[in-house]
């Protein structure tokens, strides 16, 4: 369990000028380095190293046999012959291509914007007890968009029905918004695990919290 829990963790991925374009899992980044298709950018005291996946493995194993304690119990990856510490970073060897400055409507970026939190009473849910609800609903030709969906917990969402907020007398706890920047990348920046983030991001992506 502890392993896909590694392997599910969070990689920032830049392209060859140290551009960020995306987060992967940390499985999608060691297959980009198998394939030499990318190395790691270790970051540290205000540099930044670069290793290929060999000697991502020689540091990871000096790190081992020096004792040096885990930032965290899930960046390691443990196999039968080797121990290598999930990285933080990638940059992509062959990738051009400048990341794209549009946030795509999506689920899952809609689920990060809002926190998990039903919009309407509040509480943190986890997705799969989470839907996405019409604040205007279609029946009152209310569109698909940033400005008229929000997360809803089951409870809400049946409360709601196919009505507007004010006829079933709710409230939102904040009107949606498009996000100018990745919803992910700003809750992932919260923690410290991905501090090393910050200076590939533009300093907008992290200077402001989210309200």
């Amino acid at each position: 369990m502890q392993q896909i829990t590694s392997l599910e963790s969070s990689v920032l991925v830049l392209n060859k000028f140290f551009m960020a374009l995306h987060v992967i899992s940390a499985r999608r980044a060691f297959v980009l380095l198998c394939k030499e298709s990318a190395e790691v950018i270790s970051v540290g005291d205000g540099k930044f190293n670069s290793y290929n996946f060999e000697c991502w493995k020689d540091v990871s194993l000096y790190k081992v046999k020096s004792g040096l304690p885990d930032e965290d119990e899930t960046s390691w990856v443990r196999t039968v012959s080797f121990e290598i510490e999930v990285p933080k970073i990638i940059r992509l060897l062959f990738y051009e291509k400048h990341p794209q400055s549009n946030v795509k409507f999506n689920r899952r970026n809609i689920f990060a914007r809002d926190e998990n939190r039903c919009q309407y009473c509040g509480k943190r849910f986890p997705t799969s007890e989470l839907s996405l609800d019409h604040i205007v609903p279609k029946a009152y030709n209310g569109k698909t968009t940033w400005t008229n969906i929000v997360c809803a917990c089951t409870e809400c969402n049946k409360l709601k029905g196919g009505r507007v907020p004010e006829e079933a007398r709710m409230k939102l706890i904040r009107r949606p918004v498009k996000p100018k920047h990745s919803p992910i990348l700003s809750l992932k920046l919260r923690s410290d695990r991905y501090r090393s983030w910050k200076q590939f991001l533009d300093e907008a992506y992290w200077s402001v919290p989210l309200k």
